[in-house]
């Protein structure tokens, strides 16, 4: 099997990267981040039948498409490729609210806009969407990134929805706190933390079975639920609670 894996550089896309090489599959490993490419398909060289990598900003579209066209036809992408710009209760400068859209929503557009017609063609191919738990409910300090994998999840919905008579396989996953560079950052208690093989082991799992809609961990996903079932003023105050 061929697979594209986006943001390949560290943290899920590298765990992933590890989970699927194997003498069976072609990798193609996507960062901006050179040396630690390098180093990954160094580790990884041996246990994958063939390793490429490429070298890109996934905001810079033009450069980025040009990089997919070269690539041609592959069976699965795993769009995992996103940032954060931290938790705060400021208003978010424009700058850094575009940027993380660029990254988090209309760099998987860019490079699917490219794979799409070819997946139609080849009557199958399998995309994998990381989203994030944090979609389902919108904090005050975490706006800017909650809102940008919401709007993954809508566009990964209407895609599954149009492409399914083509063959084409859509996976949505929506991880909780997993241990890698971006939760690093952060200086709050973060709930059912997973360990980066363990979080990435379920995401490995999940996209075997081809499960369409994915969140975990199952607990931590239950609240969330539970809190949005609930009347809009208990829903505030348990929020206005926490701020």
């Amino acid at each position: 099997m061929k697979i594209l894996i986006t943001g390949a550089s560290s943290g899920i896309g590298a765990e992933l990267a590890r989970l699927y090489a194997s003498a069976d599959n072609e990798l193609i490993l996507l960062a901006r981040r050179e040396d630690k490419l390098f180093k990954l398909r160094s580790e990884l060289f041996e246990s994958a039948k063939s390793i490429d990598i490429i070298i890109a900003d996934v905001t810079d579209f033009s450069k980025l498409q040009e990089k997919i066209k070269q690539i041609g036809v592959v069976d699965m992408v795993i769009l995992n490729a996103g940032i954060s710009i931290g938790h705060s209760l400021e208003i978010t400068p424009f700058e850094d609210f575009k940027k993380l859209f660029d990254v988090n929503l209309f760099a998987n557009h860019a490079i699917l806009e490219v794979l799409l017609p070819l997946f139609k063609a080849q009557k199958n191919g399998k995309i994998v969407f990381i989203s994030s738990l944090a979609s389902l409910i919108s904090m005050p300090s975490s706006k800017a990134y909650s809102s940008s994998k919401r709007a993954l999840n809508a566009y990964a919905e209407s895609i599954r929805y149009k492409y399914k008579k083509d063959g084409i396989k859509v996976i949505n996953i929506l991880p909780g706190f997993i241990q890698s560079e971006m939760t690093d950052k952060n200086e709050f208690k973060m709930p059912f933390l997973l360990s980066t093989h363990d979080g990435v082991k379920r995401i490995y799992d999940a996209i075997e079975k081809e499960k369409r809609f994915y969140a975990f961990p199952f607990r931590f996903y239950l609240i969330i639920k539970f809190i949005k079932l609930l009347p809009q003023f208990l829903r505030d105050k348990i929020v206005e609670s926490l701020y």
